[in-house]
């Protein structure tokens, strides 16, 4: 359900479907939800905010943290969205493609 969402912006802005679970550091297993390689544009859905899950307890959080900042350093920039959240994606990544 959400590939086909974030195809379908992906769609209306010009863009390719994006690759899902896209491995994008060479010396960790790290992968984001939703990615564009050749521009290197990544999209991650935070689940189970309002249950405590994984991304909002401390080791899930903290590891969070250095995945996103290893892909900053490796030249990507990374939308973060909680999934009720979906809706602002077009706007973003339209702004963020100007």
């Amino acid at each position: 359900m959400l590939f086909a969402q974030v195809s379908a912006i992906a769609f209306n802005l010009g863009l390719p479907a994006p690759e899902r679970e896209y491995r994008f550091d060479p010396e960790r297993r790290w992968r984001f939800d939703f990615a564009w390689p050749l521009i290197k544009v990544a999209v991650e859905v935070e689940g189970g905010v309002w249950i405590r899950g994984r991304h909002v307890r401390p080791v899930g959080y903290l590891a969070d943290l250095e995945k996103y900042n290893r892909a900053v350093v490796l030249g990507w920039r990374v939308l973060r969205y909680a999934p009720h959240q979906l809706g602002q994606l077009e706007r973003d990544l339209r702004a963020l493609l100007a």
